[in-house]
């Protein structure tokens, strides 16, 4: 098996080197997220979003800021920040749910990144592997086996697979982040509206 793909990365020419780096990093990326969010999951935020809820409907903010401490999630986050600022206003906590942005959305720029050019460069190795195998039929005294010229194009084809393949792989980890994302800035929002109507308080 190991053996068979390397023979495959050979036969695949230059640009299967970018596309193994795109790979190793996309890689990296997705354990990364998959750590990250496995930490923060959806089930518990929810039990999470609902106890601060609670707290700050109340009007137990030390109770909720004393939680926050041991919280690391974003809602922990935003809940320790409230506490010390005081008596946030709405706008400041719509900047302070913004600052927490970057650390649920990192390296969505990278996947998306590697959705879209892997393909790209399977495609650009393809042709390069077509654009010398014709270079090859064009020297017909070189040639006495027209079925050489077709293995090289056949081999050609190898880069457009890896590239769709590391794109696909790609993107549904990508897509599920995106979703998580997603969800955890709508709790932040309802969680920020809390605390800047109990500050009103």
């Amino acid at each position: 098996m190991i053996d068979r793909l390397i023979q495959i990365f050979d036969a695949g020419g230059i640009v299967m080197y970018p596309l193994l780096l795109l790979s190793i990093v996309a890689l990296g990326a997705v354990i990364e997220r998959v750590f990250y969010w496995s930490r923060h999951s959806g089930s518990r935020e929810l039990h999470t979003l609902d106890r601060y809820a609670q707290l700050l409907g109340s009007g137990q903010r030390d109770a909720a800021a004393q939680l926050a401490r041991k919280d690391r999630s974003p809602l922990g986050r935003l809940v320790t920040w409230a506490a010390e600022s005081g008596s946030p206003n709405e706008e400041s906590v719509l900047v302070a749910i913004e600052a927490l942005r970057p650390s649920m959305e990192r390296f969505s720029t990278l996947l998306a990144a590697t959705i879209a050019s892997a393909p790209l460069l399977g495609i650009l190795g393809t042709v390069v592997g077509i654009i010398e195998s014709f270079d090859l039929l064009g020297e017909a005294s070189s040639v006495s086996d027209p079925s050489v010229v077709a293995g090289g194009i056949a081999e050609a084809l190898y880069t457009t697979a890896a590239g769709l393949t590391i794109a696909l792989v790609a993107l549904y980890p990508a897509s599920w982040f995106r979703a998580r994302s997603s969800s955890s800035l709508s709790r932040l929002e309802s969680l920020g509206a809390l605390i800047a109507s109990s500050a009103k308080s």
